[in-house]
């Protein structure tokens, strides 16, 4: 419901890309693997900061958690059993002179905030700047969320 009043779809969940699993339950801890901001239907945000804008850089960090989102729907019927995300990683493909790599971080925590209240969705987060990323991608994150 509260998707729907933010305007806010759902992709399919993305296919993995190597030999993992996407999702590992802990305990009420639900672990999400690394996932890119690649949409289908949508054109591929890639390159690295320094050459792409911040705000390219929130928009794939936006489209990272919502293929992170789509995988914990799949996974658990509905994203209402998510009772705390209690962290995000954040990797920024970065040329060596950017420096802004939690401000990049902002656009998946600001997507969280807004879908699911500050107390429930502000997450606790690193924003890491790495030399290169899978398939020239600027933003990869992994989520961890505490379930019913």
């Amino acid at each position: 419901e509260r998707m729907q009043t933010l305007g806010i779809e759902l992709p399919e969940a993305p296919d993995r890309a190597g030999m993992y699993v996407q999702t590992k339950r802990c305990g009420n801890s639900l672990y999400i693997s690394g996932c890119g901001p690649s949409l289908k239907g949508k054109p591929d945000i890639t390159g690295k900061l320094g050459e792409i804008s911040i705000e390219e850089g929130q928009e794939a960090a936006r489209r990272c958690i919502l293929n992170a989102l789509a995988i914990l729907q799949r996974d658990l019927g509905s994203l209402e059993r998510v009772k705390s995300v209690v962290k995000i990683l954040t990797f920024v493909a970065s040329k060596p002179d950017f420096y802004n790599q939690p401000k990049v971080a902002d656009g998946a925590s600001k997507l969280l905030v807004d879908l699911f209240g500050k107390e429930i969705g502000c997450p606790t987060r690193s924003a890491i700047g790495v030399a290169v990323l899978p398939g020239d991608i600027p933003v990869e994150i992994e989520l961890l969320v505490e379930t019913d």
